[in-house]
C-alpha cells in the first residue's frame, strides 16, 4: 500500500510538472497571466510556467497580417466613389510592452479587426470628400500617404504598424463611367485630329520645300546652260569672222571675186536647212532678185563683222 501510493504521488509530480511545459510556435509571443493579472511573456521555443497558477492567455502572432476592403465615399462635387482596398499590418515589434498593449487594448481580434477597418474608412472618404471627382483616379499614391499619416498614431496606440495599403480599384457610378469614357473619347478624337493636321502641315511644308528646292536647281542648272550656250554662239561667230576674214584675204590675192564667199554660204544655208529641218516650214526667196537682196544683207552683215565690204556684181 505504501508502494502504491509512492507511485501515485511520483505520477503527480511528474504530472504536475509536465504540465509546466508549453510550446510556443515560432511567428508567436505567449502571454501569460496569474489570477488574471499579466505575468510575463513566453518567446517561441519550450518554456516552462507555473502549474495550475499560471495560464496562457493568449498567443499574439507577429506576423503580417492582411484584410481587404470595399467601401464608398462622395467627393466634393458629390460624385459617389467606390474603393477596393488591401490592408497590410502586423505587431510593431516583439518588445514584451507592445505584446501587453496587442493582448489587452482589445477583447478579441474582431473588434480590432472592426476598429482598424473603420479607421481607415474615416481617413479615405475625410480625404475625398476635399477633391472633385475627376481628381480622385490621379491621386491613389496621395489618398495612401493620407491615410499612413492619419492612423498611424492611432495603430502605434494599439501596438500595431501599417505595412502597406494598396487600392487596387477605384469606381465610379454607371452614369459618371459612361460620361467619363465618352469625354476620353473626345480628348482621343481632338489629339488624333490635331496629329494629324500637324502631320500634313509638316508634309506639304517639306514637299514646297522640295519642290523650291529642284526649282531653284532647275533654275542655277538653266542659267549655267545659257551662260554656256552664249559662250559657244560668241565662240562661233568669232570662229565665222576669222574663217571669213581669211577666206577673203586669200581671194583677194588670188585675185577672185569675194562675192563667192557670201554665195557658198547661201548655198550652205539652204542646204543645212534641208538636211536638218524636224517639220519646221522655211519660206526663202529662191529668185535673182531675192537671192540678191539676201546677198546684200549678208554684204552689210560682213561690213558691220570685219569691216571690209564687197561690191556686189
Amino acid at each position: 500500500m505504501d508502494i502504491f501510493l509512492h507511485y501515485w504521488w511520483l505520477l503527480l509530480i511528474l504530472f504536475i510538472l509536465f504540465s509546466g511545459l508549453v510550446t510556443v510556435n515560432q511567428g508567436f509571443i505567449g502571454v501569460i497571466t496569474m489570477f488574471g493579472k499579466y505575468q510575463r511573456i513566453l518567446r517561441p521555443g519550450l518554456n516552462f510556467k507555473v502549474p495550475i497558477l499560471e495560464q496562457i492567455y493568449k498567443r499574439v502572432s507577429i506576423q503580417n497580417r492582411s484584410v481587404e476592403l470595399e467601401f464608398q465615399a462622395v467627393t466634393v462635387d458629390q460624385a459617389n466613389v467606390y474603393f477596393k482596398s488591401m490592408l497590410l499590418y502586423s505587431v510593431q515589434n516583439a518588445d514584451e510592452e507592445t505584446i501587453k498593449k496587442v493582448a489587452f487594448k482589445f477583447i478579441s481580434d474582431k473588434d480590432l479587426m472592426q476598429a482598424l477597418i473603420r479607421t481607415v474608412e474615416g481617413s479615405i472618404r475625410a480625404f475625398v470628400a476635399t477633391k472633385r471627382q475627376a481628381e480622385i483616379l490621379t491621386l491613389r499614391r496621395e489618398i495612401v500617404e493620407f491615410v499612413k499619416e492619419q492612423i498611424d498614431h492611432s495603430l502605434e496606440e494599439w501596438g500595431y504598424h501599417l505595412q502597406d495599403l494598396q487600392i487596387n480599384d477605384i469606381t465610379f457610378d454607371q452614369a459618371i463611367m459612361e460620361s467619363m469614357s465618352k469625354v476620353v473619347a473626345s480628348n482621343n478624337l481632338k489629339a488624333a485630329a490635331e496629329n494629324e493636321g500637324q502631320a500634313l502641315l509638316i508634309t506639304k511644308t517639306k514637299a514646297a520645300e522640295a519642290e523650291g528646292n529642284a526649282i531653284k536647281i532647275s533654275a542655277e542648272a538653266e542659267r549655267e546652260a545659257a551662260r554656256l550656250r552664249g559662250q559657244g554662239v560668241a565662240l562661233f561667230r568669232q570662229e565665222v569672222a576669222k574663217g571669213m576674214t581669211e577666206a577673203a584675204e586669200q581671194m583677194k590675192q588670188a585675185n577672185l571675186d569675194t562675192n563667192v564667199i557670201l554665195f557658198s554660204m547661201w548655198t550652205e544655208a539652204v542646204k543645212n536647212f534641208a538636211e536638218y529641218g524636224k517639220g519646221n516650214v522655211i519660206f526663202l526667196d529662191g529668185s535673182a532678185d531675192g537671192m540678191e537682196n539676201t546677198m546684200k544683207q549678208i554684204q552689210a552683215l560682213m561690213v558691220k563683222q570685219i569691216g571690209q565690204p564687197a561690191p556686189v556684181k
